[in-house]
């Protein structure tokens, strides 16, 4: 069999007279399908998908016409994520990198003929303060959920540009997310394929001069590492000199940096060159077509199950005239049961989105949807309650934090979900990633590892509580009553706080309240400036340091601190770990 080369589509083709791209493309397939399978790549302004020809969109014709912009500019931004981001995840760099990114799309997407929609400016915005967010945190937590942000809004952005995504719900952004990503391994041959193109429609010929100053430098390179030895050997002062020049450049390092640098070039020009194919479908099919009474049905039982409950919660919880049962306070009562009351809470978001989703329009269907919201609301703020009380006995935690923040969140998408029930063009996942999006820059830039700090410590023993008796703590618990949750009284603690285990493993965003604390328990501070904080306290303690100790657990936190600023340099600057270095700084 033949091979299907340039001169065998011009023959094959030649004599059909095509009015158009498309009829262009079906004489191509048909004269494919007389010669077999496709053995070499297809005429100019055409590209083989699952084995069809299919004319290249607008924006893939002014990829390959414009080569000779996005082949280096990609190279380039490559080259500068490998400087901010190499070994280097939480420093200064990063909103730059971010910055980067986003410049690099709008000349990128002027180039193919396009300009930024509107709305983008809020996913840019949010994009960049979670750069900056980045680089102000020490918290791997905040730190990973920020790049998770970064780029899921990325990636909705790039979607919002080269489709139409006003219909679109969560499930076709997600599934199309996917698709891009899992798409993109497709396309990693493009900038080859387009750089030869380009090379042989610009008739471009590299001088035999280059090739011959990169052989010279293939040479040179070792040749020169051998007479630096020696040289280096043969004089101390030149040994000295060049070993503080060359220490930081290893074989290791030099991999590191050409290996991201490849694959961020690959990676972002197959991307750029799958999204210019415009395949993903923009159609989203009304789902809708399922029996109403199914649903009226299972949500009519589980909505009158909730009145039931929201009923005990407003008389008992609330309202405080419930007999509890014997032996329960109100405050064993009201610490049961918050992350049972989050998790019924998103399975009724589920709940109500499926049966708006995927079955037909009933008023009866929306009545129940409204009541179960509203049931929800109560719930939400049953379970916020009980978390307020729980905080209220053991303090705070980051999950604890989070338990608030998520119920918040809550909060505010069924308010979306329930005008969505009674207006069905109201843009639904637009108002969600809002809301989600302005919560966790409120929590990312809130810092919680400072605010557990600052109130935990805060109800730590100090040198002016030595009145605050275990038996007056304990006392003080057992009195507490449900109307001392509105008082003022509510919000002191009852017995000190003591997980100091918990605090030694806090962040350095953590470090003004705690350095503060150290300083005033005594510690002594000079450890931080030693190899090991914990070997130099145990070594001159002679008993040893514990970390759940009060007088311990400050020199775990050291020495993770001296792990964590070892290598704040220019590129690797944080806010956070500066903190840390300038706390101990002031106190020497």
């Amino acid at each position: 069999m033949s091979d299907l080369n340039q001169g065998t589509w011009a023959e094959n083709i030649g004599n059909t007279a095509p009015q158009n791209n498309t009829e262009q493309a079906s004489a191509i397939n048909n004269a494919a399908a007389a010669l077999g399978t496709f053995q070499a790549a297809p005429p100019q302004n055409y590209t083989v998908v699952q084995g069809q020809v299919t004319p290249d969109t607008e924006e893939t014709k002014r990829l390959k016409e414009n080569y000779g912009f996005f082949g280096p500019v990609t190279f380039l931004y490559a080259v500068f994520y490998a400087l901010c981001m190499y070994r280097n995840g939480s420093g200064v760099t990063y909103p730059f990198f971010v910055a980067g990114s986003l410049l690099l799309l709008y000349f990128s997407l002027s180039k193919l003929g396009t300009t930024l929609k509107r709305g983008s400016i809020f996913y840019m915005a949010a994009m960049l303060l979670l750069g900056i967010s980045t680089f102000c945190t020490d918290d791997g937590r905040l730190i990973f959920f920020n790049k998770l942000g970064i780029f899921l809004l990325m990636m909705s952005l790039l979607l919002k540009q080269f489709f139409n995504t006003s219909e679109w719900k969560l499930g076709k952004y997600l599934a199309s997310i996917g698709m891009t990503v899992v798409s993109c391994i497709g396309e990693l041959d493009r900038p080859v394929k387009d750089g030869l193109r380009h090379r042989k429609e610009r008739g471009i010929s590299v001088n035999k001069k280059v090739w011959y100053a990169l052989l010279g430098l293939i040479i040179a390179v070792p040749v020169l590492l051998a007479v630096l030895l020696l040289l280096a050997s043969a004089d101390v002062v030149f040994r000295q000199m060049t070993g503080n020049i060359f220490e930081n450049i290893r074989l290791g390092n030099a991999m590191g940096v050409t290996s991201r640098i490849v694959v961020v070039y690959f990676v972002t020009y197959a991307l750029t060159a799958f999204l210019c194919k415009r395949n993903i479908k923009e159609e989203v099919p009304d789902r809708r077509k399922g029996e109403p009474v199914l649903a009226i049905t299972v949500t009519g039982l589980l909505t009158l199950l909730y009145l039931l409950f929201c009923i005990v919660q407003i008389v008992g919880l609330f309202l405080g005239k419930m007999q509890l049962p014997e032996g329960y306070t109100y405050a064993m009562y009201a610490r049961e049961g918050f992350f049972q009351l989050l998790a019924v809470s998103l399975f009724n978001l589920v709940i109500v989105l499926v049966c708006m989703s995927y079955f037909k329009e009933s008023r009866v269907l929306k009545g129940i949807l409204t009541v179960m919201s509203l049931c929800t609301f109560v719930m939400i703020a049953s379970s916020a309650l009980r978390m307020v009380i729980y905080i209220r006995f053991y303090y705070l935690t980051f999950l604890r934090i989070l338990v608030l923040w998520s119920l918040a969140v809550l909060m505010f998408l069924f308010i979306g979900v329930l005008i969505n029930i009674f207006r069905e063009r109201f843009p639904l996942f637009r108002y969600s990633m809002a809301v989600v999006t302005v919560f966790y820059l409120a929590l990312s830039f809130a810092h919680p590892d400072y605010i557990i700090a600052r109130v935990n410590v805060a109800n730590a023993p100090h040198e002016d509580m030595s009145w605050w008796t275990e038996e007056e703590a304990l006392k003080a618990a057992d009195d507490f009553s449900q109307a001392d949750m509105f008082s003022g009284r509510f919000f002191l603690a009852f017995q000190p706080y003591h997980d100091y285990s918990y605090l030694a493993g806090l962040s350095a965003d953590a470090a003004p309240v705690l350095i503060q604390y150290l300083d005033e328990l005594g510690y002594d501070m000079a450890a931080f400036g030693k190899d090991s904080a914990v070997a130099y306290a145990n070594k001159i303690s002679g008993d040893g340091v514990y970390r759940g100790k009060k007088d311990g657990f400050g020199y775990f936190w050291m020495e993770r601190m001296q792990i964590r600023t070892e290598s704040l340099g220019i590129r690797t600057f944080n806010v956070s770990r500066y903190w840390v270095v300038q706390g101990f700084d002031d106190l020497r």
